[in-house]
């Protein structure tokens, strides 16, 4: 190698390393700092986990933030924590009035893809061979008609727990005895739903299904649950059909993605 050469390549590792460490500098103190902020700020209160979602405190440990389950959710319900939520940053949540988790994925694949048990897939496991179990121990039945697929992802589902919805019925059409006729949130809206009524192989677009009802009663008829988690009541009047939410609710969030009012009536807080 000429001295020339030699000067050239002296002068790139030079410059390479005054920028290493330029941006060391920088970024490692932007670093301590956000460091220091996440250390003292807990995520969100508010904040709705994905189904399987373990203890919170344990969750925040547990999950590495890979990104696998907002990957594979077939409607995009899941989304990663800013920087802003300290100690949660990176970790996955659901905004359910912009896209609840409407299970049309039949298998639970964000618990399935976790690969630290942040989203824990045992307890659903056991809950759907219990259910074929069960469903084979009946009496007359031809287990070859059984599809224990079937019958494991409707127990897997039931199974879920991510919050409750609460019905504020100050703003509740039902409540007031109104109607609903046509898309319930706008032709811009781009939340995608499986209605449970259609039998969809999968979700579209909300904005391109149009409903009808003589009393207002999407949170019912559009959950993927059914009347396990929620059913129209009479009022203690006697004289109105309200929705009621069931312990059965798995707190999905379709219900609130789904309400008509310009905000929504039927809420659901995490647990």
């Amino acid at each position: 190698m000429d001295k020339e050469k030699k000067n050239i390549k002296r002068r790139e590792f030079f410059k390479g390393s005054i920028a290493a460490t330029a941006a060391l500098t920088v970024f490692g103190a932007t670093a301590f700092v956000f460091d220091r902020k996440a250390a003292e700020a807990m995520p969100r209160e508010d904040f709705l986990r994905p189904p399987g979602a373990i203890d919170e405190e344990d969750f925040l440990y547990g999950c590495i933030k890979c990104g696998l389950c907002v990957q594979i959710c077939p409607v995009q319900a899941i989304s990663l924590a800013g920087a802003r939520e300290g100690l949660g940053f990176g970790t996955p949540y659901i905004e359910p009035r912009v896209q609840a988790c409407d299970f049309s994925c039949d298998a639970l694949q964000c618990i399935e893809v976790c690969p630290t048990a942040a989203l824990d897939f045992k307890p659903f496991k056991a809950k759907g061979a219990e259910a074929v179990e069960k469903a084979a121990a009946q009496p007359g039945v031809d287990l070859s008609q059984v599809n224990p697929f079937e019958v494991q992802k409707v127990a897997m589902k039931e199974a879920v727990l991510m919050g409750k919805a609460y019905v504020n019925r100050n703003t509740c059409l039902a409540h007031q005895g109104k109607a609903f006729k046509g898309t319930p949130r706008g032709k811009n809206f781009e939340g995608l739903l499986r209605s449970p009524g259609k039998n969809e192989v999968s979700a579209s677009p909300l904005r391109d299904q149009e409903f009808d009802h003589e009393v207002c009663h999407l949170c019912v008829t559009e959950c993927p649950i059914g009347e396990k988690a929620i059913v129209q009541r009479r009022s203690r009047s006697g004289r109105k059909l309200i929705p009621h939410v069931l312990d059965g609710c798995t707190g999905c969030g379709v219900c609130q993605m789904v309400c008509p009012t310009p905000e929504p009536s039927i809420i659901v807080e995490p647990v």
